[in-house]
């Protein structure tokens, strides 16, 4: 259970019954604010947004959800086809969560894993969000299609995709070590300098369980199969990003090695009008540089 590692003074601890099983969630802010739901990234928890959230719910009532398989939330055991994690399937259980707690509408800003959930949410449900704000993602088509270009880059998206249950054994047998390395390797120091302690520690805490190794696993081969194949359906008819979006980009991903920046692939492809902002950050932006990401997050979601 939660409790001496929480980095949300002010927050109260949410555990509510959703389609998964349990979901867990930090909860502040005025009860009669606009709703912001914050989805965290691989492989953290909603513990990553401990420096921007008390800051938000100034002016929202923020929800800092645990996704499924991840944290505190249930980690139900992945099916043949990866339904179970695809972030459609992941999407709709979240929308009829918020509804639960209240909030038929709200804000919504996704980092890695979470930010696949976001617009995906958001493309299969747009009346339910009113503003969407996307942390240093492309669309998953265009990662598989970078990665098929390159072979080597981002090389744990086709490692975690593999069957199970290879990943996981591989994982399993050190995961400090496994995940503790893409942590310093995706951080702008290239160290765990950025992560405050008692965050880490929660992030260790939940990556040691089998079950969630296994949901790690499983969101990454939905990834390489229904969510890749819903992206690429919807970019066939047209398929577009009705409300506003925002693509916060760390320096990675604005490297001139890259084909296309962020914004430009969004542009490309599910949001042709989204604006973006780069962050002087590795890939952890609320964690590494909190107050820029603080900043282009209360501009967007005041205008």
């Amino acid at each position: 259970m939660p409790s001496e590692d929480d980095l949300f003074p002010g927050f109260a601890a949410l555990w509510t019954e959703a389609a998964w099983g349990r979901a867990f969630a930090r909860v502040g802010g005025p009860a009669d604010a606009p709703p912001l739901l914050l989805l965290h990234g691989f492989p953290q928890t909603h513990a990553m947004w401990h420096r921007v959230a008390p800051d938000l719910a100034r002016d929202h009532r923020v929800i800092c959800l645990d996704l499924k398989g991840y944290g505190w939330s249930s980690a139900p055991a992945g099916d043949p086809a990866h339904d179970v994690y695809a972030k459609r399937t992941v999407g709709r259980e979240i929308v009829a969560l918020m509804e639960r707690i209240g909030h038929a509408r709200f804000a919504l800003a996704g980092h890695d894993r979470g930010g696949r959930v976001a617009y995906r949410l958001a493309l299969d449900a747009p009346a339910r969000v009113a503003r969407l704000a996307l942390l240093d993602i492309v669309p998953t088509v265009t990662q598989w299609e970078r990665i098929a270009a390159a072979p080597g880059t981002n090389p744990h998206w086709p490692f975690l995709a593999r069957a199970a249950p290879g990943p996981e054994a591989e994982i399993g047998g050190d995961p400090d070590r496994y995940f503790e390395g893409l942590l310093a390797g995706w951080s702008g120091a290239n160290d765990l300098s950025a992560f405050d302690p008692r965050a880490l520690a929660l992030y260790a805490r939940a990556w040691a369980v089998p079950e969630r190794i296994h949901a790690m696993c499983e969101d990454y081969r939905a990834g390489a199969g229904p969510d890749r194949d819903a992206d690429v359906a919807d970019l066939a008819a047209g398929r577009r990003l009705a409300m506003p979006v925002l693509v916060l980009a760390s320096r990675g991903y604005l490297d001139h090695g890259k084909p296309e920046t962020a914004l430009a692939a969004w542009r490309r492809t599910f949001a042709p009008r989204a604006e973006g902002i780069q962050v002087a950050s590795g890939h952890f932006l609320p964690e590494e540089n909190p107050s820029a990401t603080l900043a282009a997050l209360r501009d967007f979601l005041a205008g």
